[in-house]
């Protein structure tokens, strides 16, 4: 496998164990209304390296909060109104002990050191549909794509494999920022070379279930040291890409691994950087803020997206 990449380095020798994440969005209509329910999904998934140690969340109008659990486990708030206003505002706060992996290498079972393999029954029940083609492509363009990465006649390196794909969508495609409800679909982000994280990331999920691969949307946010006035001095020159906002990215399940983490957006592998939030089948079921008003349909004025990521300072 290629060695990880200077700001792969950069980003794992890091000391950054707790973090803050701001997460402010605005709507503003030109009349008073009304609004129906409102599902966030700001709330970051507590496991052996991500520990939520404090949140805040404040709405206004005031709202009655509900807290559930969907289906694959995320922690889902519902904001319930019955005051109309002509500002709808939303402020999450978020604190976290994070902890990276040291190096994007990981121990995969022998068998499925190489590609092809087949994973195990007991696997293969429990992943369900994450290893289908979700998207439509009729001339099995993403297939041709993807098979471009494997070895001719030969048994390929997994990990290789999905390092090549992850970086090659880095390299080929241009990040573009849009804040429309919705994705590309892959063949449409092939057509056009360019995408949001949203888009390459359901592009690389696309593309490795085409060979097989069990993959699934993530949905966070990015930590850039580049951005954080409290980092100190960084090794890291350029930021990456998508840190000011809500972002996106891929898990690939390898057995002996579990749940590896690529983003495609920056070419990074292991999550070093990566807060998850959500995770899911598809990226229509992992959307970090949605809802409904009511009123004339022109009334809608703007939204307005602030996501900040900093390291706390006042931590030992």
């Amino acid at each position: 496998m290629a060695p990880p990449s200077r700001l792969d380095k950069a980003l794992d020798r890091t000391i950054m164990p707790k973090l803050i994440v701001n997460h402010n969005t605005v709507y503003r209509y030109r009349q008073p209304v009304g609004f129906g329910d409102h599902r966030l999904m700001v709330r970051p998934r507590d496991s052996h390296d991500m520990r939520v140690i404090d949140t805040a969340l404040t709405i206004s109008p005031t709202a009655e909060i509900r807290w559930m659990h969907d289906v694959f486990s995320n922690s889902i708030a519902v904001a319930h109104f019955e005051d109309q206003a002509d500002e709808l505002r939303f402020e999450s706060r978020i604190v976290i002990e994070h902890f990276g992996l040291d190096t994007p290498v990981f121990t995969l079972d022998e068998y499925a050191q190489t590609f092809p393999f087949c994973y195990d029954a007991d696997e293969a029940a429990d992943l369900g549909r994450c290893d289908e083609r979700h998207y439509p492509d009729p001339q099995r363009r993403i297939d041709t794509w993807a098979r471009g990465f494997l070895e001719r006649g030969l048994n390929s390196r997994t990990q290789e494999v999905l390092f090549q794909i992850n970086l090659a969508i880095n390299r080929q495609f241009s990040y573009q920022r849009r804040y429309s409800v919705g994705v590309q679909t892959p063949v449409e982000t092939l057509n056009l070379g360019s995408g949001t994280c949203r888009d390459l990331a359901v592009f690389m999920m696309e593309a490795v279930r085409s060979l097989g691969f069990a993959a699934r949307f993530v949905s966070g946010y990015l930590y850039d040291p580049t951005l954080d006035p409290n980092a100190g001095e960084t090794e890291v020159n350029e930021p990456v890409r998508g840190a000011s906002a809500t972002h996106a990215w891929v898990q690939v399940y390898l057995p002996g691994a579990g749940w590896v983490e690529y983003d495609p957006t920056n070419g990074l592998v292991g999550g070093a950087n990566l807060i998850r939030v959500a995770v899911a089948r598809d990226p229509a079921q992992a959307v970090p803020l949605q809802g409904t008003f009511i009123g004339p349909s022109d009334a809608f004025a703007e939204m307005e997206v602030e996501v900040e990521v900093l390291s706390d300072d006042t931590s030992s």
